[in-house]
């Protein structure tokens, strides 16, 4: 039986956040790693990266928790995303159905608050991913591409004030601005559709695309990221500017975007 002081469970989302965490973990010293991954949202690539994968349907949270105390799991952290309309579009079993059936408000952090509660009954211990992800988080003064003038600096600061505001209202973590206006708002959609739609407004393009964390982030459920699918939305609208909030964001894939930074001159910077 695995010393639990030992394994790490990971609920493993899109994207390449889960391949990252799993690295990182192991070069940590993490000896046994157990993902629980999603079919439709998780890259196969992870199953050589960890002991041992159990692919689930996103909705079988009875299936997940056994996952973990089946193989002596006492502690999982979340990494990558679950599409939205999938998490609302989930087919929940018996154990799904009565923590949705309790929830007041249905977003992101509540469902994913009420998991991490479920998960706690059965004995495992939801904890944050920082402590292995903590080398991929730029802090201030971090900046990549092109450098800005002072109107992209003003529009920054600006898209900064904005993006706090509306993630602490629970509406979305990212904005897009240009010249003192915003253009787009992120909400349900999704950072990249927000970019799209905020991005395609400038006919000439340069707006200036900010994402923060929220105040009082639970860092469990979601740590802002920045990676190569960002970069490739903001050159398709000729976004000029990515300003990410420092010690908060993970920045992943960084060859590929410091290659389209380059590529496209699009500039990388910290705020906050």
């Amino acid at each position: 039986m695995t010393d639990h002081t030992e394994s790490l469970g990971i609920i493993a989302g899109s994207r390449s956040l889960p391949l990252l965490l799993s690295q990182q973990a192991r070069a940590a010293g993490v000896k046994h790693i157990v993902a629980v991954a999603f079919e439709g949202e998780t890259d196969p690539a992870l199953a050589p990266l960890v002991d041992d994968i159990v692919w689930l349907k996103v909705g079988q949270l009875a299936k997940m928790i056994e996952a973990f105390t089946s193989r002596d799991v006492k502690r999982c952290v979340m990494a990558g995303q679950i599409t939205p309309k999938n998490l609302f579009d989930l087919r929940p079993d018996l154990r799904a159905m009565s923590l949705l059936f309790r929830l007041k408000e249905k977003n992101a952090h509540s469902i994913f608050g009420a998991i991490a509660d479920e998960l706690k009954k059965d004995g495992v211990e939801l904890v944050e991913a920082t402590p292995w992800l903590r080398p991929a988080m730029p802090g201030s003064g971090f900046h990549l591409g092109p450098q800005l003038t002072e109107a992209q600096r003003a529009d920054v600061e600006f898209g900064f004030r904005i993006a706090k505001e509306i993630s602490r209202l629970e509406i979305g973590q990212t904005v897009v601005v240009k010249d003192g206006t915003v253009l787009a708002v992120e909400g349900f959609e999704g950072t990249d559709s927000c970019l799209t739609r905020g991005g395609g407004l400038v006919a000439k393009g340069g707006a200036v695309a900010v994402k923060v964390a929220k105040a009082n982030h639970d860092l469990r459920f979601d740590i802002p990221c920045l990676g190569a699918q960002t970069l490739e939305t903001c050159a398709a609208v000729k976004i000029a500017v990515v300003a990410v909030e420092a010690g908060r964001t993970l920045l992943l894939e960084r060859e590929q975007v410091e290659r389209l930074t380059g590529a496209h001159k699009i500039a990388i910077t910290t705020v906050g």
